[in-house]
């Protein structure tokens, strides 16, 4: 059986685009003889869609559209899996849709839904009930969406018990560290268990602040990858896979069987020499974090119609990694720095903003803000009368520096990426209306230690120093009083990084972190500044999801919550 497996990047929403990407892929591959075509979850709608789906005039606007595609397009005799929303009656289902020759011959409804993380399936999809085995040319192959295929005692173990050879997976299974590993040990699993092969087809892009990084691969019946597309590129993988038709479908009694067989047929052409398949090589963490940031940064500008950015440039490392991240993203001639030395900024840091932007080969300019805060430290003063200058005069720096990068955004139709890193999200360490001002935060979800590593990666590829490694070896510091340093305010980073993965992301006790050798008063420290800064957090812009859990859709803290861990 020839499988074609097609990587694709559709946009929520753009029902009619997406239609046409899923067209020309299965042209391509009916070209390449392929007998199956498999396209990724809710590919027609884009994934999620979220309330879209509450919207019955949406349903049926991706009804139509299916139903043309499939009538104008599908004309093959190769059968394609697209997946869409369906609607029985008032009910809405997540569902496969199986057509060929111009025909719907049958839809599957997912029957497992997640509703944990960044998931909310069951606000929007009910259940399906069947399981469904396809029998092509005498193969037997069931057909499974996404999270069927993850749960232990999922749809796909009545499809192997019932005969089939191959799973067939369309899926939106979104990125974060280490998810292409824990994909295929999951995937393994129905393969060794279920003695068949495997085929897995992921979507590619970013959507919000999800991305999704494809990785789609074909195992076979030992759970071995035997074809692998790269991660973060749109593709197809088109591969022959040693499967003998084996007949009729197996009788069973086992409850939740098989429910339906469709039986369908290819044209017995002869096909066209492909070549062997590949496997593509595993990206180190820090490579793939990399292409994450850059394939969310580049899709969420581009598919809500920007195509210029600003970076505000401090000669700090977060900053710069923003603005290199940005700059393959869009382009050199489509981001601009602006350097904004203020009252306490040191003429290193803005000598090495400036060395950043040349040697990224972006437009820059030099804005200085000490006039801007003389003048408005002085009409204040007389309201708030003479006092200690402290932190009111720190975020005012903070908030002149997004004044002027909003001004220039409204000037020139370019959105303003923020610079902050989780670690400073987490504990507040950040202005409101200041370093938090823009319409999308690239490093949001990068811990302070990981920027660090990620800079020197972008060095090592491009073989000389794009970020300068006096930027990278400098002690942090906001600059905005005398001699500041970030460890004056939050634990050292190294220590600081450990303590949130171990609270956020694994859900540790203090009395758990203290025993893995973390100090507690330094536990005890960092907790009160999460917990107490969840209203900065509501509102930050949205940035690209990398870890298990990051702040918006996988952390839903009440604002008003007077609960502190105490144990």
């Amino acid at each position: 059986m020839r499988v074609a497996l097609a990587q694709v990047n559709p946009t929520v929403g753009d029902i009619d685009g997406n239609a046409a990407i899923v067209a020309h892929r299965y042209a391509d591959a009916v070209a390449a003889g392929a007998d199956v075509v498999v396209f990724p979850e809710l590919v027609l709608t884009g994934y999620p869609p979220e309330d879209l789906l509450l919207r019955r005039e949406f349903l049926e606007r991706a009804k139509s559209a299916a139903e043309k595609l499939v009538r104008e397009t599908i004309t093959a005799a190769a059968t394609a899996l697209i997946g869409a929303p369906t609607m029985t009656g008032e009910t809405v289902f997540n569902s496969a849709i199986i057509a060929s020759r111009g025909k719907i011959h049958a839809v599957y409804h997912k029957m497992c839904l997640p509703n944990y993380g960044v998931f909310d399936e069951k606000r929007y999809f009910a259940h399906g009930a069947k399981a469904l085995l396809l029998d092509i040319d005498g193969t037997l192959a069931g057909v499974n969406i996404c999270e069927d295929s993850w749960e232990p005692d999922g749809p796909h173990r009545p499809l192997c018990i019932s005969g089939a050879r191959l799973i067939l997976n369309l899926s939106a299974s979104p990125y974060h560290r280490g998810k292409a590993g824990e994909r295929r040990k999951a995937m393994a699993s129905v393969c060794c268990n279920g003695r068949a092969f495997f085929c897995y087809t992921n979507l590619v892009g970013g959507q919000d602040e999800l991305v999704f990084d494809g990785g789609s691969f074909v195992l076979n019946d030992d759970g071995d990858v035997i074809a692998s597309l790269p991660q973060f590129v749109e593709d197809m993988l088109i591969a022959d896979l040693p499967l003998a038709a084996n007949g009729k479908r197996r009788k069973t009694s086992r409850k939740g069987a098989a429910a339906a067989c469709i039986v369908l047929r290819t044209l017995p052409d002869e096909k066209p020499a492909i070549p062997p398949p590949a496997v593509a090589p595993v990206l180190s963490d820090e490579d793939e974090v990399l292409k994450a940031l850059v394939c969310g940064t580049r899709d969420y500008l581009h598919k809500n119609s920007f195509s210029k950015a600003l970076v505000g440039v401090s000669g700090g490392i977060d900053s710069a990694l923003t603005a290199a991240i940005a700059a393959e993203a869009l382009g050199q001639k489509n981001l601009t720095g602006l350097v904004m030395p203020g009252p306490f900024s040191s003429r290193e840091t803005q000598s090495d903003a400036e060395t950043l932007c040349r040697n990224l080969g972006i437009e820059h300019h030099v804005i200085p803000i000490n006039a801007a805060f003389d003048v408005l430290i002085r009409s204040i003063q007389p309201a708030l009368g003479r006092r200690p200058a402290g932190i009111t005069e720190e975020n005012l720096q903070s908030r002149l520096r997004g004044l002027i990068l909003m001004t220039f955004s409204n000037a020139t139709g370019a959105m303003v990426l923020v610079t902050g890193n989780k670690s400073e999200a987490a504990t507040g360490y950040c202005t409101l209306y200041g370093d938090t001002a823009g319409g999308f935060a690239v490093i949001k979800d990068v811990p302070k230690t990981l920027v660090w590593k990620i800079a020197r990666r972008i060095n090592e590829q491009a073989h000389r120093e794009l970020i300068p490694e006096t930027i990278i070896k400098r002690v942090p510091s906001a600059e905005l009083r005398p001699d500041q340093k970030d460890s004056d305010s939050l634990p050292e980073y190294g220590v600081l990084d450990r303590i949130l993965k171990a609270y956020i992301e694994d859900g540790a006790s203090i009395a758990g972190m203290a025993a893995a050798g973390l100090p507690e008063i330094e536990v005890r420290r960092t907790l009160d500044l999460v917990d107490g800064s969840e209203y900065k957090r509501r509102l930050y812009p949205p940035g690209v999801k990398i870890t298990p859990r990051a702040f918006g859709r996988d952390w839903r803290r009440p604002l008003t919550n007077k609960y502190r861990s105490s144990r």
